[in-house]
């Protein structure tokens, strides 16, 4: 079973729809025996990252969920989710779960793309690039796949963990962590096949890992 983590931070159905598409066994949960009897873990998220990390710390998932990245069990972080696991984010002037060294940037409204003002959220598709160090993920997928994106703040990992980037205003890292312990900018759950072909890939890697 994968424990999608309910810490209050929205974007939970939808995950659990693509995985009951692919009919990957998933609860969504906030309870601590649940998620210590799962063989995976998938860390959502969409709003704010003070609330987020103020209902993590209120509640024990914050240790939770380092105690589980420590016993290797696999964990995929997604949107605000792959940012909270960073040291730390201007968003609310958060201190995030520090399981990857580095912190979030907000994009800066100066930058311009295609010779115009970026919007800031950034919202839309997107391709993602140099997926080769994050190859356990995107298996079968093709090189520059487009992703869906709705974010305004970036992760800026330390250059071991930055596994791919996406270009907007500014080249991003878009995928970061390492074998096992995974966060992406974007929303596999809502970017079509390419998406769907990450989610079980990551379910794949669960299986082989117990």
């Amino acid at each position: 079973m994968i424990a999608i983590v309910d810490y209050e931070a929205g974007n939970l159905t939808s995950v659990k729809r693509a995985l009951d598409y692919l009919d990957i066994p998933c609860r969504i949960t906030g309870d601590a025996e649940t998620i210590r009897e799962a063989r995976g873990i998938i860390f959502p998220g969409v709003g704010a990252a003070g609330q987020a990390m103020r209902t993590l710390r209120r509640t024990g998932l914050d240790d939770l969920l380092r105690e589980r990245v420590e016993r290797s069990v696999p964990l995929l972080g997604i949107c605000l989710g792959s940012q909270i696991l960073l040291q730390s984010t201007p968003e609310n002037d958060a201190t995030g779960l520090g399981l990857i060294p580095g912190h979030c940037q907000r994009f800066d409204p100066d930058l311009t793309e295609g010779g115009l003002p970026i919007n800031i959220p950034h919202m839309g598709w997107n391709a993602v690039i140099g997926t080769e160090d994050a190859s356990t993920l995107f298996a079968g997928i093709e090189a520059g796949a487009e992703f869906y994106f709705v974010h305004a703040y970036y992760p800026v990992p330390d250059s071991p963990y930055w596994l791919a980037s996406t270009e907007y205003g500014t080249r991003f890292c878009s995928v970061l962590g390492r074998e096992g312990l995974w966060a992406v900018q974007f929303h596999p759950e809502k970017s079509g096949r390419p998406g769907l072909t990450l989610l079980d890939n990551f379910n794949t890697y669960c299986l082989e890992a117990r």
